[in-house]
């Protein structure tokens, strides 16, 4: 698996510098993360992409397995969260942190309280509420799932891995700003507002052709 590298200065003052996140779980309980991908973006691109396997320390069910493919043999020697949850807080914390829709903070919120660790403080950004707003004609053109983005934009991943996933759900936000030309820091209270009101105001920001 790829290994994080520091991210570069202009990150840290780029209105569109945001880290992605994913999370696929061992089973209903959403803090049992067996696997956590990340995307980071500066200036509208991809700047670094990796995941890790996370042993969960519980059960597996048939369905989740059957999501995405991970078994209890693949996480063997891999760390609990307890383990993992420093390096994860020094990718997220402080940061604005993309993912689509509120389940991953959700279940990394949850697997902190089992672990006995401090939850992550970010500024979270849901994805499928940006892309509600950027991409409106989707809500009858399939919705605003990955897979129905996937079509629309045009992206290149492979669902239910969450390194594919935390890229892909990155690259919806980014094209959410080419689209409208909000930034990723302005998509924090849009996507917040009235879907109708935001939609208004971009596209009479449009130039006249």
């Amino acid at each position: 698996m790829a290994r994080p590298i520091a991210p570069p200065d202009a990150l840290r003052c780029d209105a569109n510098a945001f880290v992605a996140v994913d999370v696929e779980t061992a089973n209903g309980d959403a803090g049992s993360i067996c696997q956590i991908g990340f995307a980071r973006f500066a200036n509208g691109r991809l700047v670094d992409n990796w995941s890790w396997l996370v042993h969960p320390q519980t059960y597996f069910s048939a369905g989740n397995i059957a999501i995405h493919g991970i078994r209890p043999g693949d996480v063997t020697h891999a760390p609990d969260w307890a383990t993992v949850h420093e390096r994860v807080a020094e990718a997220l914390a402080g940061r604005i942190v993309v993912s689509h829709t509120a389940f991953d903070v959700t279940a990394i919120t949850r697997a902190c309280l089992i672990h006995g660790r401090a939850p992550i403080s970010a500024r979270w950004l849901d994805s499928v509420r940006v892309a509600r707003r950027a991409f409106p004609e989707l809500k009858t053109r399939g919705g605003h799932g990955l897979a129905s983005l996937k079509r629309h934009l045009g992206l290149d991943f492979a669902h239910h891995d969450a390194g594919e996933d935390a890229r892909a759900a990155g690259q919806v936000v980014a094209a959410a700003v080419a689209a409208t030309g909000l930034s990723v820091a302005d998509w924090l209270i849009a996507a917040h507002r009235p879907a109708r009101a935001v939609i208004a105001e971009w596209e009479a920001s449009r130039p006249l052709i």
